[in-house]
């Protein structure tokens, strides 16, 4: 609640004017029954003159209560939209600042459902409560008052119809409030499964899972569905039952007036008076109970965006830390880390250095920690233990400015950006010109694609980059990693993709162009870092030998072991 208080205070004016519309719009309702009742009076006893000076005026009140109502709807909506907006900007803002760690605990649709139908339901909330928020007390307590001065011999029907009305809304939304929790549970899991399938739909046509997918899907919409329902037949029984309490009360009323008529005629129009007073109770209440409703699935959304809100970073940066100018110099000193839930290290004592410049490989089996260790180097992940140092400097101790400058890292698995080839190229240097793009683009071998194109850099790039092979992905992927030429190069398997001759001259325009970058190269063939200053060998986490290729093949057990099982290939022809 403190963070929809904290966004409604830029909409105050707004808030302030709305609610006196509402204000004026309720106290325009609780007027007319009043003024109809003395028109009915002045037909029973036939004054023209004074029926038509009150049907002005009711026509002028209700006229001033239908302006202030569109009024506070107009005003109540460009509230609710500003402040869903402010809160989904400030959660996408805090999303930003996650660490990789963060974004795991939550999962990617987990977070896409907070932004969406979470904020939603939050948005909702605002909406309705400056529509009602004020009116429900003010339309209680004055048509109780009203209708309690209007006919007090009937105090009783009011009491009962209060009681009765109050006592459904109490049951029904009780019960709702359960299953609201159990709706946007469901909804996350939807999202997750409808996410996963979309972006793997290759995967699954490959091995013909598309029974299994849609079994696994429908299993989950099925409870989404019936906790769904449940809420609706809730609704179903409590619309009539409104219905019926309030047409009892009608019916009561009438017949204990019957008599009353028959002494004073003029209570037929407090009849009318006290009718009208008996509906706006029961609609105070009703609202009152949409909103109660209403209120509690968005405390739960609510509840779910603060979570994101509240959350710290795992990873933060020193605000007075100074921009510098870093060499290229890593150094790992006796560095352990653990990912969230494992019991054992991904890494365990970990201690190496590489001087500005070097071409660093890393190898070893699948699980052995080499991306791990690579994720390290940007600061993706803060170890356990021990310390990563670029350019001396102890990286918690980094400007974010400054590693983010000095630390470019290409991965595997290629991410494209929807929008143009410059769009994506600019993430890794804002101000790139198309000099800087083709420098880039020359080194990482995509030129040659890029020019059989007739926009060139301004050329389409569809979601995920759907319409660009794997290679291509990959050589674009390398292109944003170079284009800010920084001094510390991070290729995690990032040529995987590509052809044998397109990852030799890569590799050959890398040493060319960047001779003053450190480059580590992680890959699962020894072909690609045959050529490395030093090959880092890493084993079950651990660190178990450094040196040149050649070094290793005289010294260590791992090494040969990798090498023997490559060896049949014809990439070592040239060792």
């Amino acid at each position: 609640m403190k963070i929809l208080l904290q966004h409604l205070k830029k909409y105050r004016v707004e808030t302030i004017f709305s609610t006196i519309f509402v204000a004026i719009m309720v106290i325009s309702q609780l007027w007319q029954p009043k003024l109809l009742q003395q028109v009915l009076d002045a037909i029973v006893k036939d004054k023209m003159d004074e029926i038509s000076s009150i049907g002005i005026l009711l026509i002028v009140i209700a006229v001033i209560g239908l302006v202030a109502g569109i009024l506070n709807t107009i005003l109540s909506a460009k509230i609710a939209q500003g402040v869903g907006a402010d809160i989904r900007e400030s959660s996408f803002r805090k999303v930003q600042t996650f660490s990789f760690s963060n974004i795991e605990r939550f999962s990617t649709g987990n977070l896409v459902v907070r932004q969406t139908n979470d904020i939603t339901q939050v948005q909702n909330l605002v909406m309705l409560s400056l529509q009602s928020l004020t009116r429900i007390p003010i339309m209680f307590i004055g048509s109780f008052v009203l209708a309690m001065v209007t006919l007090p011999a009937l105090w009783w029907v009011i009491i009962l119809l209060v009681v009765l009305v109050v006592l459904i809304v109490m049951l029904t939304f009780g019960a709702m409030g359960k299953h609201f929790v159990k709706i946007q549970t469901f909804l996350d899991k939807v999202n997750a499964i409808a996410k996963e399938n979309l972006a793997g739909m290759r995967v699954v046509k490959s091995f013909v899972q598309e029974d299994n997918e849609i079994n696994r899907f429908t299993e989950t919409s099925d409870k989404l569905t019936a906790h769904t329902i449940r809420v609706g037949v809730l609704f179903s029984v409590m619309i009539p039952a409104f219905m019926f309490v309030s047409n009892l009360a009608i019916v009561v009323s009438i017949y204990f007036v019957g008599d009353m008529v028959k002494d004073d005629p003029t209570v037929i129009g407090a009849v009318a008076s006290f009718m009208n007073y008996l509906m706006q109770i029961m609609m105070a209440i009703i609202i009152g109970g949409m909103l109660t409703m209403m209120a509690s699935r968005a405390f739960v959304s609510l509840g779910r965006i603060s979570e994101v809100l509240n959350t710290d970073a795992d990873i933060t940066y020193d605000p007075n830390a100074k921009e510098e100018d870093l060499d290229g110099s890593v150094e790992f000193k006796d560095v352990s880390f653990r990912y969230e839930g494992d019991d054992e290290n991904a890494l365990s004592h970990i201690s190496f250095k590489a001087d500005p410049g070097e071409t660093v490989g890393i190898v070893g089996a699948t699980g052995s920690g080499k991306s791990t260790l690579a994720q390290l180097i940007p600061r993706l992940y803060d170890p356990q233990e021990g310390e990563v140092l670029i350019g001396g400097e102890n990286l918690k101790k980094v400007n974010k400015k400054t590693l983010r400058q000095t630390v470019s890292l290409v991965l595997q698995r290629a991410v494209l950006f929807s929008g143009t080839i410059s769009d994506n190229l600019r993430h890794g240097k804002q101000n790139a010109s198309e000099t800087e793009m083709e420098n880039a683009t020359t080194i990482a071998q995509a030129k040659e694609f890029i020019e059989r194109q007739d926009k060139r850099y301004e050329a389409i790039v569809e979601e995920r980059g759907n319409n660009y092979s794997g290679g291509q992905k990959q050589r674009l992927s390398i292109s944003r990693g170079v284009i800010g030429t920084p001094k510390i190069l991070i290729l995690d398997d990032s040529t995987s993709a590509l052809d044998a001759k397109s990852e030799k001259l890569v590799k050959e325009a890398l040493a060319n162009e960047l001779n003053d970058t450190t480059t580590f190269i992680i890959a699962q063939k020894i072909s690609s870092v045959i050529q490395a200053d030093k090959i880092l060998v890493l084993d079950k986490g651990k660190l178990v030998s450094v040196g040149s290729h050649h070094e290793l093949l005289q010294t260590s057990s791992v090494y040969q072991e990798i090498y023997e099982t490559q060896k049949g290939k014809d990439v070592f022809e040239n060792e």
